[in-house]
């Protein structure tokens, strides 16, 4: 039985699969054809039409070679079909497994602290870079099974310095949308509840950051799998992440990141405008 008071590092899909070695093998390949060639990755990336982040990390073993980018690289590094004979293999690779946890995104918060846009939608709690350390506190307090006082304080900790990303300059933008019962749940008490109300509305006048509000009386909603962010990479890759019972989920593939940013501009038009969410907050804060 898994220790609760451990933290989790959930073992990738490619690890449980075994595709790893595939993709990791794939980079190499592309590396050594590459270097045999006396091309440097900025050449390779821009005859490509891929970023040079990009094929840095593909070498490396840290992100998956998309059949396009093997496609595109085959002639250009004179691999006559090395490459195209993988395309099958990748793509029946991809298909059962279409979430990665490549190594690069194994600590959130390095990643957020990176990323270009962060958009979220959430029904159930405050996003973490939101939380005050009182609701952040609440909420470990009552996860179950119960977590030692220690692990809790690490806890808190640990979401309160990934806050820093929201100072940062230059800022990232970020977008909240929330579900009016996340503001009026009022998860640790009255007191927690009065100073998180008052960190949204902080939050909300800052110039990179927009909230938004989905009133519960809205007749229409185009998401009903749960809570996630979207995110956008340096390389300006798109990816959505979701976590449910302990299980998160980088999804990097376009047409499933695609739908989930669909949905998420459905929930934006449908939610109240930033001005009147704001003012929602506020008349929930006076009512309590």
């Amino acid at each position: 039985m898994q220790n609760p008071e451990q933290e989790s590092n959930p073992e990738t899909p490619p690890q449980e699969d075994g595709t790893a070695h595939l993709f990791s093998a794939l980079g190499k390949q592309i590396k050594a054809l590459r270097e045999y060639r006396g091309m440097k990755q900025t050449e390779l990336a821009t005859a490509v039409n891929f970023g040079a982040d990009l094929i840095s990390s593909i070498e490396r073993g840290v992100r998956t070679p998309q059949p396009d980018l093997l496609i595109a690289a085959d002639p250009v590094l004179g691999a006559h079909g090395t490459l195209l004979v993988a395309v099958p293999d990748v793509r029946k690779a991809l298909a059962r497994s279409r979430t990665r946890h490549p190594s690069w995104y194994r600590d959130q918060a390095d990643f957020e602290k990176k990323a270009l846009e962060i958009h979220h939608y959430s029904n159930q709690v405050v996003h973490g870079l939101l939380q005050t350390e009182a609701y952040a506190r609440a909420i470990f307090t009552q996860r179950r099974p119960l977590l030692s006082e220690e692990t809790v304080e690490k806890r808190v900790a640990d979401r309160l310095s990934r806050q820093e990303v929201l100072e940062k300059w230059p800022p990232s933008q970020y977008g909240f949308i929330f579900e009016e019962v996340v503001l009026r749940r009022p998860i640790g008490g009255r007191a927690v509840h009065h100073e998180q109300l008052r960190r949204l509305l902080t939050a909300g006048a800052m110039r990179n950051v927009t909230l938004q509000v989905i009133e519960t009386e809205c007749e229409q909603h185009p998401n009903m799998d749960g809570a996630f962010t979207l995110l956008t990479a340096p390389n300006e890759q798109r990816v959505a992440y979701t976590e449910v019972q302990g299980h998160p989920r980088l999804i990097t593939d376009p047409r499933e990141v695609r739908e989930i940013q669909e949905r998420y501009g459905i929930m934006q038009s449908l939610a109240l405008r930033p001005d009147p969410s704001m003012a929602l907050i506020e008349r929930i804060l006076g009512d309590r």
